[in-house]
């Protein structure tokens, strides 16, 4: 049977007492730093994907809107020569009508 007979048995008793839950404590210390810097490290990542994916969309957009602005200029002459044609139409229609007008007043 295990018997205390000196006062120093019982503080290496307490010492081993004590060092056996500093080790439970650090341990469980440590794990939940991991977990953490787990967490962390991929909430971390997910930021740098959707950074990713935003930083894509506008580089996308401002390409579109480059092809866009090149096409645009196009459009805009294509219309005014249009309206130049639909313009000089007008006027020979015009002076068509008037000259019917005219001929049919003689």
């Amino acid at each position: 049977m295990f018997l205390l007979t000196y006062s120093q048995d019982i503080l290496y008793l307490v010492l081993a007492f004590c060092v056996l839950w500093i080790t439970v404590f650090l341990a469980w210390f440590i794990y939940y730093l991991i977990v953490t810097i787990r967490q962390f490290h991929k909430i971390s990542q997910s930021v740098k994907k959707q950074v990713d994916q935003v930083e894509a969309t506008i580089t996308s957009l401002r390409q579109k809107i480059n092809r866009s602005a090149s096409y645009l200029s196009l459009i805009v002459d294509g219309i005014k020569k249009i309206v130049a044609l639909t313009k000089k139409k007008q006027k020979k229609n015009r002076t068509a009508k008037e000259t019917k007008v005219g001929q049919s007043n003689v």
